[in-house]
């Protein structure tokens, strides 16, 4: 079968969701596909807020879904999953343009605070405490306000756990590397039990990850079971909870579909649902064992944490996935995902796209999307002030 073919003969059927440490019974992937194709925005369109993203490659840009107006903000540089929404979302991190340093400040470009003067990256670890990374790879906890610093102890590890002490190490193996979770706290303590769980080989195109927004949950993409028509190894979704050191496995695609490959070569594009209940990913078709080259077109998949259940929305596929996807934003219910896609036959470039994960409607908020820094890709979806 060419194209996403395969996948879209393969809605509806049942896949079996089996669980690392246990048994589970299957549950369906339900394909949500209503008619009349990608839908103009209505005047009186739910939920506003605003969509931060890039129309020029010369700065961040305000789209404000309430009032259909976009400009862009001054003095500040386009970003990607650099600029991060505070848990509230009502604030978001940014490069002031001038010094290179962070600040935070209303998604609409108001009320800009300084944060750090020197870092590669700021995040929120939680609500009142900044995670910061240096240029030279060391990350420390700092209030929000100011304050001593609490340096972490980061030494191979690209992720830190929201408001925990655990991280994703990558750590030389062979060739290549292999992927764990670790305490930093006991690291380098020697006896201590439950501080470290395997994940197996890190392997591009298979190596998506994401903590949730409270650090509950580790959700990643690894290898599953090999599908002798394309001649590799399909992903799968998993989850470690770092708690009790369960892993999960949460999907099982390759029974549905066959080999699919999980998102692109980006290892952080899990998109986390803000109450930490639903992940929002890209399928794509795998033709063949290039994960590269021998691929369908990409399909929006959200899958429910408690009940297992997969959602596939087919209003909107895209060829355009390689070496990564569009990005996929929540809105702070929870009740959308915006990206920017291009609709092949149009002239108006990358769209502004909002799909509704109930009814599956897709929605066009605006055009022209630029590509300013890896794609044409929205920042975050948060509440006006």
């Amino acid at each position: 079968m060419n194209g996403c073919l395969r996948i879209i003969c393969g809605l509806g059927w049942l896949a079996t969701l089996a669980l690392v440490s246990g048994a589970q019974a299957a549950a369906p992937i339900e394909n949500i596909c209503p008619t009349g194709g990608i839908r103009p925005r209505t005047v009186n369109f739910q939920p506003g807020g605003i969509i931060l993203t890039a129309f020029d490659r010369d700065s961040l840009w305000v789209y404000n879904i309430d009032t259909d107006r976009r400009y862009p903000l001054p003095d500040t540089n386009p970003c990607a999953s650099n600029c991060h929404l505070s848990p509230d979302s009502r604030w978001i991190t940014f490069v002031n343009a001038f010094d290179q340093s962070y600040g935070k400040m209303r998604l609409d470009g108001t009320q800009r605070t300084p944060l750090v003067q020197y870092a590669a990256d700021v995040e929120w670890w939680r609500f009142d405490t900044l995670l910061v990374w240096t240029p030279g790879r060391e990350a420390y906890l700092q209030p929000e306000t100011g304050g001593e610093r609490e340096y972490l102890n980061v030494r191979g590890v690209p992720l830190i756990q929201p408001g925990g002490r655990w991280g994703l190490l990558l750590e030389p193996d062979g060739d290549g590397f292999k992927r764990a979770i670790i305490n930093l706290e006991t690291r380098d303590l020697t006896g201590i039990a439950g501080g470290y769980v395997p994940l197996g080989p890190d392997v591009a195109y298979f190596n998506a990850v994401s903590w949730s927004p409270t650090g509950e949950w580790l959700a990643y993409v690894a290898p599953g079971p090999f599908d002798p028509i394309a001649q590799t190894a399909g992903g799968e979704i998993f989850g470690v909870r770092p708690a009790t050191g369960e892993l999960l496995q949460l999907t099982d695609l390759t029974s549905v579909y066959g080999a699919v490959r999980i998102n692109g070569r980006a290892s952080g594009e899990l998109s986390w649902s803000p109450d930490g209940m639903h992940l929002a990913f890209w399928v794509i078709e795998l033709l063949g064992p290039n994960p590269e080259s021998n691929t369908g077109a990409a399909v929006i998949h959200v899958l429910d944490l408690e009940s297992r259940r997969v959602r596939s929305y087919c209003g909107f596929t895209t060829t355009e996935h390689t070496p990564n996807p569009p990005r996929l934003i929540w809105s702070p219910e929870g009740t959308h995902l915006a990206f920017g896609g291009n609709v092949p036959g149009d002239d108006k470039g990358y769209l502004l796209l909002a799909l509704d994960v109930e009814t599956g409607v897709f929605t066009e908020l605006s055009s022209g999307i630029y590509p300013a820094v890896g794609g044409p890709n929205p920042v975050a979806w948060g509440y006006a002030p």
